[in-house]
């Protein structure tokens, strides 16, 4: 009897034994592949992003001075889902891919600065106050960065209304959050942040407004340097179009137009890294991981688990020994 026991035993346990490695090598494939598409390809794709060489050395007469580089990051059109506009799944992936790349290039590239220019909700300009305090805890949470990295955030349509739809209370709200300040300096470097929103307006007290704080502005630049009367930028970079373009202003002045940070967006989003001296300055774009790449690999994976359980289950050939079997009916003849 004991040994008629013993050999149900045996055989109950064999098929216990080979679903729990089944189960341990479904569970070691799909961490390993959602450590790489979630985490790890983030580091693949910035990792291969330099900052780009810029000239150091400026002469003044017979003496050449090294001047400082400012490390400057550029994104635009995060476009953060709000609650009508959003489904909780595309607001979960979009936002996840986005704080990881995010976090990801402060952690590799040390960016001293960091700006974003426009478009930072999807639903500011018609939220309500819940939402935009969710949207803003958000915001706070994904692009968090240490006390040392500045990070400054210009107002785009999405945040506070075309010109036709802009009030006074919108645009105190988004100030409210990402401060007033419309000139930043830093290493003798001068930025200037301009609401370009107004610029297109057919309000001629939006323009006016506008046109009055970029004359403070120039005043201030004046007063500090001495050598401008009214704004003379040796660069414009902008957002809102979502892909990168560059014109010419009267054929010296370049616009660069920063593509989406955002995978909702574009399929390849980036983001452009500045060295940038009080004289010269140096530009290149980063480019983070490709959407269609992370779900090739989630769809390849997901077939390959489907093969590997009907196999373990004899339900499907295995491959490897369909070729052996193959191959020694050959040698056979």
């Amino acid at each position: 009897m004991a040994m008629i026991e013993l050999g149900f035993g045996r055989q109950n346990f064999h098929p216990l034994k080979r679903k729990s490695s089944l189960l341990l090598k479904l569970i070691a494939v799909v961490f390993a592949v959602l450590l790489f598409c979630e985490f790890l390809i983030y580091y693949l794709a910035i990792f291969q992003c330099n900052w780009p060489e810029v000239k150091t050395t400026a002469s003044d007469g017979e003496q050449a001075t090294r001047e400082p580089v400012l490390k400057a990051m550029f994104l635009a059109d995060t476009h953060l889902l709000g609650e009508f506009l959003g489904h909780w799944l595309d607001k979960l992936r979009r936002e996840w891919q986005m704080e990881r790349a995010f976090q990801t290039a402060l952690w590799l590239l040390q960016p001293e600065v960091v700006f974003i220019l426009g478009d930072i909700f999807d639903e500011g300009k018609w939220s309500t106050p819940e939402a935009w305090a969710d949207d803003v805890e958000r915001f706070q949470k994904m692009f968090r960065h240490p006390s040392h990295v500045q990070l400054k955030v210009v107002a785009g349509n999405h945040d506070i209304g075309f010109h036709y739809e802009m009030n006074t209370y919108k645009v105190e709200r988004f100030e409210k959050v990402f401060s007033s300040e419309r000139l930043f300096s830093w290493k003798g470097i001068n930025f200037v942040m301009v609401n370009s929103v107004a610029l297109n307006g057919d309000g001629c007290g939006i323009c006016s407004e506008t046109e009055a704080e970029l004359i403070e502005v120039s005043h201030r630049l004046n007063c500090s340097r001495e050598v401008l009367w009214w704004l003379q930028p040796r660069l414009v970079l902008s957002g809102h179009t979502h892909s990168a373009c560059e014109v010419h202003h009267g054929g010296r002045v370049p616009e660069l137009s920063v593509p989406s940070f955002s995978w909702r967006n574009r399929n390849n989003p980036s983001f452009i890294m500045g060295s940038i001296t009080p004289t010269d300055y140096t530009l290149s774009k980063c480019y983070l991981p490709r959407e269609d790449v992370v779900l090739i690999i989630y769809c390849g994976v997901v077939g390959f688990l489907v093969v590997l359980t009907l196999t373990h289950f004899g339900l499907l050939a295995s491959p490897f020994l369909s070729g052996l079997n193959l191959l020694g009916k050959r040698k056979t003849r």
